[in-house]
């Protein structure tokens, strides 16, 4: 009989809080920049551009962050992702190692990217905040935030790279919709 290929978690084990790896590392991570100024950002400064809930995150040494529950029921949609073992890989590099991969295709947006996305617009919805803006490149992060004001009712403007907006049409649609 043939090894399993895929493996799929139950919905029931769906983790309910996030990994901060900062928890777990000999130092601080340096700060995020103001890049006029080059100088380190003051958690109020993020402040400007950033949630309280997010900036809290960014600066914490918790180790585990709760998810809300309405991110959590928003990532049932599509989690828990497919783990698929490379077998080719293995075998084009002949080891005797297993190696997996999850497969974050199967999300809405088509790529992981909503996992973010979705967090991103729920903090700000829930401080007040709804129309967001961004830029995206080849079209997944607008696709993935466009995807996140759509479960929060939020506006969400998108500036997609022109040659990607001329080339992809399918997520140029899928950010319209």
């Amino acid at each position: 009989m043939e090894k399993s290929k895929k493996y799929i978690l139950s919905e029931s084990e769906i983790p309910k809080k996030w990994y901060n790896i900062q928890a777990d590392l000999p130092g601080e991570l340096p700060p995020p920049m103001i890049p006029a100024e080059n100088r380190p950002a003051k958690p109020e400064e993020l402040l400007k551009i950033f949630p309280k809930s997010i900036v809290e995150q960014e600066v914490t040494r918790e180790r585990w962050i709760e998810i809300p529950d309405e991110v959590y029921d928003i990532y049932k949609i599509w989690r828990p992702t497919p783990l698929v073992r490379a077998c080719r890989l293995e075998k084009a590099l002949g080891t005797p190692a297993k190696i997996f991969y999850k497969n974050e295709s199967v999300s809405p947006a088509g790529s992981h990217k909503p996992n973010t996305a979705i967090p991103q617009a729920y903090y700000n919805k829930i401080e007040g905040i709804n129309n967001l803006s961004t830029e995206t490149g080849a079209g997944q992060w607008g696709s993935a935030l466009a995807l996140a004001g759509t479960f929060f009712d939020m506006k969400i403007t998108i500036f997609m790279v022109r040659v990607s907006y001329d080339q992809k049409p399918f997520r140029k649609t899928m950010i319209q919709t």
